[in-house]
């Protein structure tokens, strides 16, 4: 079955290297970027059941301190 992201193991992992859960993940994203999403969310777009919008991981990304290259391919720069 293919994943509908190619981000979410990437959100996981830095996810989990901040010491933030799932909760804390979808309530920043609220209180800081006005996205409403739950852990259920969440849970579903690290597992690859559920696409990701583009705003959605812009703001993620940011939320994590890492880049959005980072968190689509696993490497910071194209080449």
């Amino acid at each position: 079955m293919r994943s509908a992201n190619l981000s979410g193991l990437r959100i996981k992992q830095a996810r989990e290297k901040r010491g933030l859960d799932q909760v804390d993940l979808a309530a920043a994203l609220s209180v800081d970027h006005d996205i409403k999403m739950d852990q259920s969310d969440i849970s579903e777009i690290e597992r690859g059941i559920r696409g990701v919008k583009d705003f959605e991981l812009d703001a993620i990304a940011r939320v994590l301190d890492v880049s959005t290259v980072w968190l689509l391919r696993g490497k910071e720069k194209d080449g």
